[in-house]
């Protein structure tokens, strides 16, 4: 039995996208499902558009999803190197061997003369092939051309590679996911292989590394689908075994038009900066076209490998519903334990001392606000209370809850008690709060309409952390110096 192996080739033209992670991730969950081995191998014959700062991107975020690969950068592997750019002195050997086949030919039309065949085509209403003028020069022919200063592209020859290898001009190969896909050869046209400059094309190159990769499955988007048809031709002229294939639908945004940054985070980056743990990420992607046999859709990335079929990805695009990435982050954040949520949380509390506080009562502090928020970014307004010696007022809040008669009857008693409560023990704080909600709900005053003044007076809020907590983190000094505040 043939060895599994997939690979996920990014362009490092930009940070690494979501629609990428997913294809990242779904050849993962393929290669673990089968016992394989799961590739990196970064294209980056795009010189201009290439940047360190995204290979590194592209490396930070597949590692922090999860999703590190057997083979590839920073771990080798008996097929590398696996950066294309160092790969160039490995390419002409297979386009001389096209041409020696006869499957390949120079092509030295000039971008002018080729710009004028697709004016004609498109004069013509006629969908551009190229015309193959350079397919049987003569060897004189080339001579002058070449004289003439003229460096030759090579191009592959569609119409004799799908002769020699198919009985009609329509070729057909079995998607994983799509089913049956099929394309009429006659309207690809001779591609080019190679630049003049001697740089290989995506396709011709893509199928030089997995040929030599041996790679044995291939799991792309579907905007990879007319290329593919090229590249089994390319395979066959090689004499080399053709991989299997699998296209995945597009991501599109709750609008349905193209997912962007007009919408909200597009990169892996961008979700971990504001605040969505990878956990929830990476879970939440998967569900872009596949669904657990279970229905249970909050699982690890152990147990998606685990139930993970290739064949029951649905061939439809998904829809990347952040409102279902925010509740699904939040129920990650309320499960995690709270040494490593409150070590995940600090980052988002850097505007603030957090000397002030220790950890013991920083995890205090996280624990009781997290039920409500969605991600770490959140914290950053939720605990403000919790630092420094003033607070800021929400907008209605002091005219609402502080400036009243009754509500200056309430803090000046509490004021009054504060000597009395036990500010190192937050279950006999609870008991005294209760006996102090009691006192004024004698008075005909709502326990809730109580809370509100005091919680306003420490927080600026009337909703917020639980009050006990509140009072035992801030401590009796702190209390008492913004609840006499409060007191005209």
């Amino acid at each position: 039995m043939e060895e599994i192996r997939v690979r996920i080739a990014p362009s490092p033209s930009g940070n690494l996208h979501v629609g990428t992670a997913r294809t990242a991730l779904f050849n993962y969950l393929f290669a673990k499902k089968n016992n394989g081995k799961f590739v990196l191998r970064i294209e980056d014959t795009d010189a201009e558009r290439t940047s360190q700062a995204y290979i590194d991107n592209i490396f930070d975020s597949l590692k922090a999803l999860g999703l590190n690969w057997d083979e590839g950068p920073d771990v080798g592997g008996p097929y590398g190197p696996y950066t294309q750019s160092e790969r160039f002195d490995i390419y002409p050997k297979y386009v001389q061997e096209l041409l020696d086949k006869g499957f390949a030919y120079e092509c030295f039309c000039t971008p002018e003369e080729l710009e004028a065949e697709k004016e004609e085509a498109t004069k013509n209403k006629q969908a551009y092939v190229y015309s193959k003028k350079c397919e049987n020069l003569t060897e004189a022919e080339k001579e002058k051309l070449r004289a003439e200063g003229r460096k030759p592209a090579i191009r592959f020859s569609v119409s004799k590679a799908q002769k020699a290898f198919h009985d009609s001009p329509i070729i057909h190969f079995e998607d994983l996911v799509k089913g049956d896909l099929h394309q009429d050869t006659s309207l690809i046209g001779d591609f080019v292989i190679m630049k003049s400059n001697g740089a290989p094309t995506y396709n011709f190159a893509v199928v030089i590394d997995d040929m030599l990769m041996k790679i044995s499955h291939i799991i792309r988007g579907e905007d990879h689908i007319s290329n593919t048809f090229k590249q089994i031709l390319i395979y066959e002229a090689l004499g080399a075994e053709v991989p299997k294939f699998g296209h995945l639908g597009m991501i599109l945004a709750p609008d349905r038009s193209k997912l962007s940054k007009r919408h909200g985070a597009t990169a892996v980056s961008e979700f971990v900066e504001k605040g969505y743990l990878t956990e929830a990420l990476i879970n939440f992607v998967a569900l872009l076209g596949w669904s657990p046999s279970d229905s249970n859709e909050i699982k690890s990335l152990e147990e998606i490998a685990q139930d993970f079929r290739i064949h029951e990805v649905s061939s439809s695009n998904s829809i990347f519903e952040y409102d279902k990435l925010n509740w699904m982050n939040g129920q990650y954040i309320k499960k995690m334990d709270i040494k490593s949520l409150t070590k995940l949380a600090k980052p988002f509390l850097a505007k603030y001392d957090l000397s002030e506080l220790t950890e013991e009562q920083l995890e205090k502090v996280i624990a009781a606000t997290r039920e409500p928020i969605t991600v770490l970014s959140d914290l950053t307004n939720d605990v403000a209370y919790f630092f420094g010696k003033d607070i800021v007022y929400e907008d209605g809040v002091k005219e609402a809850n502080i400036d009243t008669e009754q509500a200056q009857t309430i803090l000046k008693y509490f004021d009054s008690q504060l000597d009395s409560y036990d500010f190192d023990n937050e279950e006999k704080l609870h008991e005294q709060l209760a006996e102090f909600r009691t006192y004024f709900k004698e008075q005909g005053i709502k326990p809730k309409v109580t809370m509100w003044t005091v919680r306003a007076a420490l927080t600026g809020r009337t909703h917020g952390a639980d009050m006990g907590v509140i009072l035992e983190v801030l401590g009796k000094d702190k209390v008492k110096y913004r609840i006499e505040k409060a007191i005209v």
